[in-house]
């Protein structure tokens, strides 16, 4: 039976940090859901009618009503995986074209991760288990990433472009090129005035539209990315707090150590040290 670490409910839908170990109890979803592994032991995943294996390498989609169920080894160990169970009525605001029909939007079961989704998972997953220091806005933040990456990667090469982008706040080409070009390197340093230039856009227009979108300024999502992928380096362990702070882009450890904290809550040192706690420690 698998176990809930973690339990996040919003408008987004309902987000799981889950382990199992052995075989679960077969589970329908009325929604959209988005599995990816994080942890542990490979597994086996049955959706409907179709076993999949189940590992870091894959992203698995169920649409509405399709049954899940993992089938585990118990002597193999545990296997930790995020469970993003969608709200059709949050997809819809943002992805209308994508997710405004009855019959389910994923095409496909499963699909291999890319390097984007697999660090966002592996942040979400961080995140939720050090759950005192997360936000709601940084959790809807990051699922919002990882359903545009999501339709971006895998649906938008199915449709066409227009017809997939109809009615969403992203329908925009040119601010699509700017979220991709700000995640490709988050750096604090990233001048607004030559971005806007390189996605063919006045610095007055550049800014409008992308508040329209995004519903932050460029700066302030610009901000939600770095603690993102710092998030991401400092649970590794092995970055050293210098090294993150550099390639985000501050002049200085002291800024990055402020700027953390000022939206995390804590320094960066002590956030380390609690993603990086042993399991057993955590909970």
């Amino acid at each position: 039976m698998a176990r809930p670490i973690r339990v996040f409910d919003g408008r987004f839908g309902r987000l799981q940090l889950l382990e199992t170990g052995g075989d679960d109890a077969p589970q329908a979803s009325p929604e959209p859901q988005v599995v990816v592994k994080h942890d542990g032991a490979d597994a086996v995943l049955a959706v409907g009618g179709e076993r999949l294996a189940l590992t870091r390498e894959g992203l698995y989609f169920l649409n509405p009503g399709t049954t899940r169920q993992v089938l585990g080894d118990a002597a193999a160990g545990t296997t930790q995986l995020l469970a993003f169970q969608t709200s059709i009525d949050w997809l819809r605001g943002r992805f209308p074209a994508a997710f405004g029909f009855d019959k389910g939007p994923f095409p496909g079961v499963r699909e291999t991760i890319t390097p984007r989704i697999r660090q966002l998972a592996d942040a979400l997953a961080v995140e939720v288990r050090n759950d005192q220091f997360l936000s709601h806005d940084r959790l809807e933040f990051m699922l919002q990433e990882l359903m545009l990456s999501i339709v971006e990667t895998y649906l938008a090469r199915r449709q066409a472009g227009a017809r997939l982008w109809r009615g969403s706040p992203f329908a925009d080409t040119r601010i699509r090129r700017a979220l991709a070009l700000l995640r490709a390197r988050p750096n604090k340093e990233l001048s607004m005035d030559q971005l806007a230039n390189r996605v063919g856009l006045s610095r007055s227009r550049f800014y409008d539209l992308f508040h329209l979108s995004t519903g932050r300024s460029p700066r302030a999502y610009l901000d939600m990315l770095c603690i993102e992928s710092a998030i991401a380096k400092l649970a590794s362990g092995s970055a050293k707090i210098a090294e993150v702070s550099a390639e985000l882009g501050f002049s200085a450890q002291s800024n990055f150590t402020r700027f953390f904290q000022h939206r995390v809550g804590i320094p960066p040192s002590e956030y380390r040290r609690a993603a990086t706690k042993p399991p057993a420690d955590r909970e």
